[in-house]
């Protein structure tokens, strides 16, 4: 009796723990359910995912999750499919992530260990480093230069955490402020308020072409570490993950990939119709060759 009550018991867990799994796990059951898949986008990550007017998401991102809803479309045979754009910031992506009200974002995260705890990334699509913008008038050319000084950054970034600690090791005494998003934190140094803005490379030339003088400022200072970006989906959900890696890797061996580098990063691009000029990095054009969803330490 003992020997068929464990049986038993041991039968009933593992069922429990496939259900749990499952549901957890099943973002296209869930998308195939309820025919709809939310995006989310951000308002200001210039030129990944931004506004370009009311409730209108663009930018390299953006085109990414476009061919990803494509590639759901096609495996679901649901060719009238839903699609919703959600709005998301550095610190709400992975809470509306991880409690199922968006299934994919495709924006400005990078990827690294600490978030692969909580969240799944696809394959790679961009490198950058933590940088800085400044005003020119400002005279400030490294990190150095910010001692006993005010600095913005963003909610929920790793570029916080980088700048909370080079400040902590070189002991520069500097005032770090962090506001919502990447607009709210350019507003800091344009207006006066901080004397620099500590945040990923392309994203800082992305809010100086769109600035009201963008001849004003500059983005000095070396990288202080290399990230990749990449699409964020759903923990342990390898069917899904699968569709968005088959995705970005059928873009890159195609070519098209390479398109849609060359128009938003080398192209005029809304909303000013001035490029950022911004050739592909070795590391890109290695991920390109052999793609990788290796996290950053």
């Amino acid at each position: 009796m003992k020997k068929k009550f464990s049986i038993l018991f041991f039968a009933a867990s593992a069922l429990v723990l496939a259900a749990t799994g499952a549901h957890a796990a099943d973002t296209l059951g869930k998308i195939a359910q309820s025919g709809k898949i939310t995006l989310a986008y951000r308002e200001s990550s210039v030129p990944f995912s931004y506004l370009n007017g009311p409730n209108q998401p663009i930018g390299f991102s953006v085109e990414l999750s476009n061919a990803v809803v494509e590639s759901v479309k096609k495996k679901l045979n649901k060719p009238n499919l839903e699609v919703a754009w959600m709005p998301v910031t550095s610190q709400n992506r992975i809470p509306l992530l991880t409690n199922g009200t968006i299934d994919l974002e495709c924006g400005s995260t990078t990827n690294n260990t600490a978030r692969g705890k909580e969240v799944s990334f696809a394959i790679n699509h961009f490198y950058t480093g933590t940088r800085l913008l400044v005003k020119k008038s400002s005279r400030i050319k490294d990190y150095a230069d910010l001692a006993k000084k005010t600095v913005s950054s963003t909610t929920g970034t790793t570029n916080a955490q980088v700048m909370r600690k080079y400040n902590s090791d070189k002991g520069l005494d500097m005032d770090i402020v962090l506001a919502k998003d990447h607009a709210d934190a350019f507003l800091l140094v344009e207006s006066g308020r901080a004397v620099a803005f500590a945040m990923d490379d392309i994203l800082l030339y992305g809010l100086m072409s769109n600035a009201k003088t963008p001849s004003d400022f500059e983005v000095v200072g070396e990288a202080l570490q290399v990230e990749p970006y990449a699409c964020m989906l759903p923990k342990d959900d390898a069917a899904f993950k699968q569709v968005v890696d088959d995705t970005i890797v059928g873009l890159m061996k195609s070519g098209e990939f390479e398109k849609m580098y060359t128009k938003w990063f080398m192209s005029p691009i809304p909303p000013k119709n001035a490029p950022l000029g911004l050739p592909m990095s070795p590391q890109l054009r290695d991920n390109i060759k052999a793609p990788s969803d290796k996290p950053a330490t």
